[in-house]
């Protein structure tokens, strides 16, 4: 009795295992019969799998059938590539391909057609869209002056200084737009986790605290804040940055960079600031309570000049904010986003981003959206 269809699909290998079977000796029946496939099904394998000679060799109908349909594909390409000017590709535009497509999508299948002329298949069926709104062109446009200032600030940017940049230049739109845009072009700013403060376990004798977190200032260099930082480097490990910050125009008035962390470092850092900005007497200067703070080499340097020392109070850093800020701004934006080899390649770094970037090009929210340097300008101007 013949069995009915399973309607249960094969792969060739049992195919062949069955035709080999069959020719060796094995009837139709009995295959039919313990493998449960039917008797018309493999009658239609046998004649499918068994070699036929012929001058190529020994083949089967089915790979004759599959050389015929390449033969088929491959003549197709050929008229499609005549036709569709496959020798000069490269200088045929999108739409020329799409008009070729389109007229002849009913001698060729799209696919095959797309496929050939190497273009996708979204590109021809968004040819015939509608045009492109005005909406989103100004979209578009906005999206690439975004990337431009984006990459300007080393990705450093994130929206609400983005949108300003954006405004100054002329382009008028809200800071949501400007969100949504980034969101759908995935631009963010480069951000690492922010400063935490830890107190010191030192006993450390408390010195005068003539600042007492009053961060306001009528003119530059009245009140200065000044600190240490830490830079690693590959092969010479732990280097270090000694800053000096204007609170007026928040500007990075001078700085030394070192190996070691001395007295050196930080009276370095302030001769380079006293230098280019020549303050009056009476300006203050605070820092916390750190060594090369309270050395008397600093303390004589400082003296000399009419400066007036302030101190943080022990294990505060919330008195020196200002310093802590530009601290973790250097971190969040360059440092911890690049790996110095040496005390060179960091130094050259820490220029790089105080005096390229940081006092010249930055913006701040807290400055009116404007640089540290255009701040000290515009008051040098009035002077």
């Amino acid at each position: 009795m013949k069995r009915k269809p399973t309607g249960k699909k094969y792969n060739d290998d049992f195919k062949k295992t069955i035709v080999d079977l069959y020719q060796t000796g094995n009837s139709v029946k009995e295959l039919s019969s313990e493998y449960g496939v039917s008797e018309v099904t493999i009658y239609k394998w046998v004649k499918e799998f068994t070699p036929i000679n012929s001058e190529k060799g020994s083949l089967t109908p089915k790979e004759l059938a599959e050389i015929q349909k390449e033969n088929l594909r491959l003549k197709q390409e050929l008229d499609i590539f005549k036709k569709g000017y496959g020798h000069i590709h490269e200088k045929v535009t999108e739409t020329e391909l799409n008009h070729f497509i389109e007229k002849h999508k009913g001698q060729y299948s799209v696919q095959k057609m797309c496929e050939v002329l190497t273009i996708p298949r979204s590109s021809y069926y968004s040819s015939f869209k509608k045009t492109v709104s005005k909406r989103e062109q100004e979209n578009q446009e906005l999206t690439k002056e975004i990337q431009r200032i984006y990459l300007k600030s080393k990705a450093r940017y994130g929206a609400p200084k983005i949108h300003k940049t954006l405004l100054n230049n002329g382009f008028y739109l809200s800071l949501k737009r400007v969100q949504r845009l980034m969101r759908k072009a995935s631009i963010r700013s480069i951000t690492k986790k922010k400063y935490r403060p830890y107190p010191s376990k030192e006993k450390v004798v408390q010195l005068n605290n003539l600042l007492k977190r009053d961060f306001s200032t009528r003119m530059i260099n009245e009140k200065w804040v000044a600190d240490i930082t830490y830079i690693p480097t590959v092969k010479e490990g732990w280097c270090y940055l000694a800053s000096v910050l204007d609170l007026h125009s928040k500007k990075i008035v001078g700085y030394s960079f070192s190996r070691s962390m001395t007295s050196e470092l930080v009276i370095e850092a302030l001769q380079n600031a006293c230098f280019s900005q020549k303050p009056r007497k009476g300006l203050v200067l605070h820092t916390d309570l750190g060594s090369q703070y309270t050395s008397s080499e600093f303390t004589q340097y400082v003296q000399k000049h009419n400066i007036k020392q302030s101190f943080s109070q022990i294990g505060c850093p919330y008195d020196n904010a200002c310093m802590e800020s530009f601290h973790a701004i250097l971190k969040k934006e360059e440092v911890y986003h690049t790996q110095y080899t040496n005390y060179s390649a960091a130094k050259l770094a820490m220029f790089q981003f105080i005096e390229g970037w940081y006092n010249r090009n930055r913006i701040h929210s807290g400055l009116g959206y404007q640089t540290p340097q255009a701040i000290e300008d515009q008051i040098r101007k009035t002077a």
